[in-house]
């Protein structure tokens, strides 16, 4: 499983704004081919700090998700509320404790 982690900030008149896109097209991130699971967490400090945690069958699903018009058309409504450059992980899930 390849995990992909991205922290996003947002200046505070921009957060609702966010909230609503994502709202908007977090149906159609989940739904693209190869993501297995998409989570939002808000950070328990800084109220204007997201983080997108998204489970991927590979890399390359990741990356052709993000040469589409999906994730293009996404980024163009959301980078531009960023007050922090954005922050991005990929990771390989080893293990999970339930």
């Amino acid at each position: 499983m390849f995990v992909r982690i991205v922290k996003l900030g947002f200046g505070e008149e921009h957060v609702n704004t966010f909230l609503a896109n994502f709202e908007k097209n977090k149906n159609k991130i989940r739904s693209f081919e190869g993501c297995k699971f998409l989570e939002l967490y808000r950070d328990k400090t800084n109220s204007t700090v997201f983080f997108t945690y998204s489970y991927w069958e590979s890399e390359a699903h990741l990356e052709t998700y993000r040469h589409s018009d999906v994730f293009k058309n996404i980024w163009k409504e959301t980078k531009v509320l960023f007050n922090i450059k954005p922050e991005a992980w990929s990771v390989d899930k080893l293990e999970t404790l339930k």
